[in-house]
C-alpha cells in the first residue's frame, strides 16, 4: 500500500509539475502579449501624430504650389496687359501724327479753292499727288490688338474634382510568408513570401530579421534590434554568412509601392540551432593568450600571470554560489580544472558535446609553427597533450622544419599525405561515434576517427608559436552531410587508430 501511495503521490506531483509549467508558460505568453498590446497602442498614437504632421506638410506644400502658380499666372496676365497697351499706344501715336498731317493737307486744299489766278493754281496742281501719298491714306484703321483677355482665363473645375477625389494612398497588403518554402542550411536562411492578391503597384519589399532565444511570437523585452534588408525586388531572399549563436531567428516582410510601405507580414520564427562555445581561459596554459574564440602563443605569459592565477582561484572560491547549476554543458565544462602546464600548451572549449551532430572551424596564422585541433574528454591531466591519451583525438600540424600533417590518438600517429588547408572543419557525431576533419573551404574529407564516445567531449586546441581563430555558431554544412552518407568517406582517410573509449 505504501508503495502504491508513493507511486500515486509521485504521479500526482509530476502532473502538478506539468500543470505548473504549462501555467507559467501561458502566463509568460499573456504577459508578452500585454506588453505587445501596450506597445501597439503607443505606436498607434505616435504614428497618428506623425500622419497628421505629414498631412499638414502635404497641404502646406499644395498651398505653396497654388500660391506660386497664382502669382506666376497673374504676372503673365499683367505682361499681356502691358504688351497690348503698348501696341495700342504705338498705334495711337501713329494715328495722331497721320491726323495732324491730314488736317494740314485739308487746310491747304480749302485755301486752294479760293485761288483765281491761273499761275497760282499751277503751283498747287500737284496737291492731289501729295494727298495720295499722305500717311493718313496708308494708315490701318483697325486696332492691332483686341481688348479681349479671355485667353488668360482659367477653369479649375477638373482640378477641383480631382482634389475632391483625393484619398489616402493605397497601402500594400501584408505579404504572407511561405514557411514550407523557407530553408535554413549552411548558415544561410532563404525566406519566401507571396502577396495575398496581385498588386502591380508593388515596387519592392523590405525584410527584417533578428536573433532570439524564444520560440513563438516575437517579444518586446530583452530582444535584439531588427536588422533590415531594403529594396528587394523578388519574393525570395537569402541571408548568408550568418552566425547562429541563438536558437531562433524572427523574420517579417513588408511590401512597398512608390509612395508608402504596407503592414508587416505575420512574423515567423525559424530554428537556427548550432554549436556555440568560447575558449576557456580559466584553465588554459599560462603561455597562451585567450580571448573568446582566439588563442595566441605568448612566451612571456607565465611570468606575468602567476598572480592572476592565484587571484582567479581565490575569486572562484569566493564567488561560488550554491544556486549555480552545474548540469549545463558550459557550467560543467568549466568546473574547477587545473591549468594546463609543462609542454601541454592547451586550451579547451567551455561547452561540452553530449549528443547530436556538431561542426566548428579553425584557422591558423600563416606563421604558426605547431598546432593541434581535436576533442577530449572533460578532465584531461594538466600535462596531457591532445592525441597522446586514449581520451583525446586530434589532427596535428607541425611547420617547424618541414610540414608534417598527422592524425593522433592514444599516442599513435598516422601521417596524412595531403596538403594542409587554410581552414579546418571539425565534425563531431557524438551518438554515431564519429569525429571527422575537413578542408573547410572545399569540404574535402581529411581524416575520420570512428569510436564509441562514453563521456562528454570538449573541443581542444594546442598551439605553439602562432595563433588560432575558432569559428563557432555554424551548422553542419550540407556538403559534409552528403559526405557522411557515403560509406567510405570519399576523398579522405579513416583512422586505423580506432578504439572503444
Amino acid at each position: 500500500l505504501d508503495s502504491e501511495r508513493k507511486i500515486r503521490t509521485q504521479k500526482g506531483k509530476e502532473t502538478l509539475q506539468r500543470i505548473v509549467s504549462t501555467l507559467v508558460n501561458k502566463n509568460d505568453e499573456i504577459h508578452n502579449f500585454i506588453d505587445m498590446l501596450n506597445h501597439t497602442i503607443s505606436n498607434v498614437q505616435v504614428n497618428s501624430s506623425n500622419a497628421i504632421s505629414e498631412l499638414d506638410e502635404e497641404f502646406d506644400g499644395l498651398y505653396s504650389v497654388l500660391h506660386e502658380m497664382k502669382g506666376s499666372m497673374a504676372n503673365t496676365i499683367q505682361q499681356e496687359e502691358a504688351r497690348k497697351i503698348q501696341a495700342l499706344q504705338d498705334q495711337l501715336s501713329q494715328c495722331s501724327r497721320a491726323l495732324e498731317s491730314s488736317e494740314e493737307l485739308l487746310e491747304l486744299a480749302v485755301q486752294s479753292l479760293d485761288i483765281q489766278n491761273p499761275v497760282e493754281l499751277l503751283e498747287v496742281e500737284n496737291i492731289d499727288w501729295i494727298v495720295t501719298v499722305a500717311s493718313a491714306f496708308r494708315l490701318s484703321l483697325k486696332p492691332k490688338v483686341s481688348d479681349s483677355m479671355t485667353h488668360m482665363m482659367v477653369d479649375f473645375a477638373l482640378e477641383k474634382r480631382m482634389l475632391q477625389a483625393v484619398k489616402f494612398l493605397p497601402v500594400p497588403k501584408a505579404p504572407e510568408i511561405d514557411v514550407a518554402a523557407c530553408l535554413v542550411a549552411d548558415n544561410c536562411i532563404t525566406i519566401s513570401w507571396r502577396m495575398p492578391e496581385e498588386d502591380s503597384r508593388i515596387d519592392h519589399f523590405v525584410l527584417e530579421y533578428r536573433k532570439t532565444n524564444f520560440d513563438g511570437l516575437p517579444r518586446l523585452k530583452g530582444e535584439q534590434h531588427w536588422e533590415l534588408v531594403d529594396y528587394i525586388k523578388a519574393t525570395q531572399y537569402t541571408l548568408s554568412g550568418l552566425k547562429f549563436d541563438t536558437k531562433y531567428m524572427n523574420l517579417r516582410v513588408q511590401a512597398c509601392n512608390k509612395a508608402v510601405a504596407g503592414e508587416y507580414s505575420d512574423p515567423v520564427t525559424l530554428e537556427t540551432k548550432a554549436f556555440v562555445f568560447s575558449l576557456d581561459s580559466t584553465s588554459s596554459h599560462l603561455n597562451l593568450k585567450v580571448e573568446d574564440t582566439y588563442v595566441e602563443w605568448d612566451p612571456t605569459g607565465g611570468k606575468g600571470q602567476e598572480k592572476i592565477k592565484g587571484k582567479e582561484n581565490k575569486n572562484r572560491s569566493n564567488t561560488a554560489s550554491p544556486k549555480r547549476s552545474t548540469n549545463s554543458p558550459r557550467a560543467s565544462a568549466r568546473a574547477s580544472r587545473d591549468r594546463f602546464a609543462g609542454e601541454s600548451y592547451t586550451v579547451l572549449g567551455d561547452t561540452a558535446v553530449e549528443s547530436g551532430q556538431h561542426y566548428w572551424e579553425v584557422r591558423a596564422q600563416k606563421d604558426c609553427k605547431s598546432y593541434s585541433v581535436g576533442v577530449t574528454y572533460r578532465n584531461p591531466g594538466k600535462f596531457d597533450q591532445l592525441g597522446k591519451t586514449n581520451s583525446s583525438w586530434c589532427i596535428h600540424i607541425n611547420n617547424w622544419l618541414q610540414t608534417t600533417f598527422s592524425a593522433k590518438h592514444n599516442n599513435k600517429a598516422k601521417t596524412l599525405d595531403i596538403p594542409v588547408p587554410d581552414r579546418i572543419g571539425v565534425y563531431c557525431d557524438f551518438d554515431g561515434g564519429q569525429l571527422s576533419f575537413y578542408n573547410a573551404s572545399s569540404k574535402a574529407l581529411l581524416h575520420t576517427f570512428r569510436t564509441k564516445f562514453t563521456q562528454p567531449l570538449l573541443p581542444g586546441f594546442m598551439i605553439w608559436c602562432g595563433g588560432l581563430t575558432v569559428t563557432t555558431g555554424l551548422q553542419v554544412p550540407s556538403a559534409v552531410k552528403t559526405l557522411q552518407k557515403s560509406e567510405n568517406g570519399l576523398g579522405g582517410s579513416t583512422s586505423s587508430l580506432n578504439n572503444v573509449a
